[in-house]
C-alpha cells in the first residue's frame, strides 16, 4: 500500500517515493562526507602534535674556540720569529683567529668578544710593516697621547668617527721589530691594556729580531 504523505493528503506517486528517497540519500552522503574531512581535520593535527613534540630542542651546541697557542706556534714556525698569543681574563673568548689582508697588510688577527655581551676586542700583528699600516686600519686616526703599559710605550688612538672604522673607537699601537701590534676595538682602554700587557714578552722578543 503506498504511503499517504500528510501535506499532499494522498499517496505518494512512485515518483516522488524515488525524488524523496533520492534526496534523503544525498543528505546522507553529504553528511558522511563532512565528518570524514572533520575526522581527517584531526588526525592530521594530531600527527603535526606527535611530530613537534618529537623535535628535539634546546640551546644550540657553542662552537669551540680557535686554539690562539697552537695556531700562534705553527705561524712562528712558518715566519721564523714570535707571534703574538694574547691571554684574557675568562669573561672572554676567542671568535676568530687567523692571517687576512688588514690594509693591504697581511695580519695575525684574533677577534675576542665577551660571553653575553655587546662588545669586541682585535689583537693584531702587521708583518713587515710600520705605522702607516695603522693609520690604514683607523681610517687615518691619528695618535694624540701615549701610554706606558709594563715598560712598553703604546701609541693611543681615539677614533672620532667609529662607524668609519668599523665601530673602533680606542686603538693601542706600538712597533715590534719588523712588525708592528695594533689592539683596537670598541671594549673599553682598561680591557685594551690588558690585552696589550698580556703580549709584552713576545713584543720584547720580536724587538731583538734582526
Amino acid at each position: 500500500m503506498a504511503r499517504v504523505v500528510a501535506h499532499l493528503g494522498r499517496p505518494e506517486t512512485p515518483q516522488e517515493t524515488a525524488d524523496r528517497k533520492a534526496e534523503a540519500s544525498a543528505r546522507y552522503r553529504s553528511s558522511k562526507t563532512f565528518r570524514n574531512l572533520i575526522a581527517a581535520l584531526l588526525a592530521t593535527v594530531g600527527v603535526v602534535l606527535v611530530v613537534i613534540a618529537a623535535v628535539p630542542r634546546g640551546e644550540p651546541v657553542p662552537q669551540p674556540q680557535p686554539d690562539v697557542r697552537a695556531l700562534a706556534a705553527e705561524l712562528e714556525a712558518d715566519r721564523g720569529r714570535p707571534v703574538l698569543a694574547p691571554a684574557l681574563d675568562e669573561g672572554w673568548r676567542v671568535n676568530q683567529a687567523g692571517t687576512e689582508g688588514v690594509g693591504g697588510t697581511e695580519a695575525w688577527t684574533m677577534v675576542y668578544v665577551r660571553s653575553g655581551e655587546p662588545g669586541f676586542l682585535r689583537v693584531a700583528q702587521g708583518f713587515d710593516t710600520g705605522d702607516a699600516w695603522v693609520a690604514q686600519v683607523l681610517d687615518g686616526t691619528r695618535s694624540t697621547e701615549t701610554i706606558e703599559i709594563d715598560g712598553i710605550t703604546w701609541n693611543v688612538y681615539r677614533p672620532s668617527n667609529p662607524s668609519g672604522t668599523g665601530n673602533i673607537d680606542y686603538a693601542l699601537a706600538t712597533p715590534a721589530g719588523p712588525d708592528y701590534v695594533l689592539v683596537y676595538g670598541d671594549a673599553s682602554p682598561d680591557t685594551a691594556a690588558l690585552a696589550a700587557a698580556s703580549v709584552t714578552s713576545q713584543i720584547e722578543q720580536l724587538r731583538e729580531v734582526p
